[in-house]
């Protein structure tokens, strides 16, 4: 892994691109910055990874919303989702197991084809592939708890010295423009300091 990110590094200080070096493969390298660095051009298995089916409620939504969407163009999208969720709600138990019925059998299949897929993978790869799947798990739950703390009105950071000082003087600069300010604070913080 210290090799790609190496060689990745002299690669972007050339200005030649991932994209480049793996032309023949035809997917891009990541960054090296990420969470967990797994170089997916060197398996073909990795990239072909299946989707997960769509639920019945989101084909028949996806089904529904050009439908919605012809019948009022002005309508925003919130509205039409409001709606089809509504006519969801009230659809009949017998037209809904339609749906349902092609749930399940996407689902069979993707079973299947992730069953071939895993059948395939070597040891190494079936770690790397569980370390990113928990790489994405935990950075999916980091993003809700920060969602949460901020709906919950998470308190601020306390302020810096600098950040004291610079409201302080930009309360006491005269001349109105906020700009005006900024340079008057600028050439005195540097004179100060």
């Amino acid at each position: 892994m210290a090799l790609l990110r190496g060689m990745w590094g002299v690669l972007s200080a050339l200005g030649t691109s991932g994209a480049s070096l793996c032309a023949d493969c035809g997917s891009r390298l990541r960054s090296p910055f990420s969470f967990a660095y797994i170089p997916r051009w060197f398996s073909s298995t990795l990239s072909s990874y299946p989707k997960k089916p769509m639920t019945s409620y989101v084909r028949f939504s996806k089904e529904q919303l050009p439908i919605f969407k012809a019948q009022n163009p002005d309508a925003k999208n919130s509205e039409l989702i409001k709606k089809i969720a509504e006519l969801w709600r009230e659809l009949p138990e017998s037209e809904k197991k339609v749906y349902e019925d092609a749930y399940k059998a996407d689902w069979q299949a993707y079973k299947e084809e992730i069953n071939r897929i895993q059948e395939q993978l070597t040891p190494s790869q079936m770690v790397s592939l569980e370390k990113e799947i928990m790489q994405k798990r935990l950075k999916k739950k980091a993003i809700i708890k920060k969602r949460e703390l901020t709906m919950l009105g998470k308190p601020k950071r306390p302020r810096s010295a600098y950040n004291i000082f610079i409201s302080e003087r930009f309360q006491e600069a005269k001349d109105g423009t906020s700009q005006v300010k900024q340079n008057c604070i600028c050439f005195l913080k540097f004179c100060l300091f």
